[in-house]
């Protein structure tokens, strides 16, 4: 089956780093997104990348401290977050599709606390 598995995230002070990981299994995928959702709030997105070309795109909120980077070995993107702020804490989800279809999968998601 297509699975999406999301890891890397825990507890930080505002201003430290994290490194989430989101792997993929069962099928190829033509982009795999980020997005993030705080308790009581709408999901929003964080950070969008294409195998096909390597092209990222970010939300203005994590411009400059967010990175997405590959691992086409392991089917994985990565999402390095940098000068992490206490507005960054949320679940963090990884979403996933395939060239030629609109479904998009979705990981468990892996939770993000930045204490102040």
């Amino acid at each position: 089956q297509v699975q999406l598995v999301e890891s890397g995230g825990g507890l930080v002070q505002a201003g430290g780093s994290l490194r989430l990981s989101c792997e993929g299994s069962g099928r190829s995928f033509s982009e795999m997104d980020w997005f993030r959702q705080a308790p009581g709030k709408e999901r929003d997105f964080v950070a969008a990348f294409k195998w096909s070309d390597g092209t990222t795109n970010y939300a203005d909120s994590v411009k400059g401290r967010f990175v997405v980077s590959r691992d086409n070995a392991k089917n994985t993107v990565y999402l390095q977050m940098n000068d992490l702020k206490p507005e960054d804490t949320a679940v963090y989800l990884c979403a996933a599709k395939q060239e030629g279809y609109a479904y998009w999968f979705w990981g468990q998601g892996t939770q993000v606390t930045v204490s102040s």
